[in-house]
């Protein structure tokens, strides 16, 4: 290790010891969780999780109809080689 990067971790770990007071949590994680902040900031949470469930369930469904598609296409694959060849 470097003499810079001591020095460095040496400042960050005494900013740390200093300004432990100013680095608690905000109101909305620390204070009361019955706040109507709270219940906002929980209804934003889960408003989220369902954007990205949605996002999830249409990639699912994508990949779900190529391989339909692709299942499809290979059961008649063997009729077309078979009536190219006749010909």
């Amino acid at each position: 290790m470097s003499a810079l990067a001591k020095k460095l971790s040496l400042l960050a770990l005494l900013f740390a010891l200093v300004a432990t007071q100013s680095a608690s949590a905000c109101a909305t994680c620390y204070g009361a969780s019955d706040s109507p902040l709270a219940e906002g900031m929980n209804w934003g949470i889960m408003v989220l999780l369902g954007f990205v469930s949605f996002v999830l369930l249409g990639v699912s469904a994508f990949f779900i109809y190529i391989v339909r598609r692709a299942n499809a296409l290979a059961a008649v694959t063997p009729q077309l080689i078979s009536t190219e060849t006749k010909q």
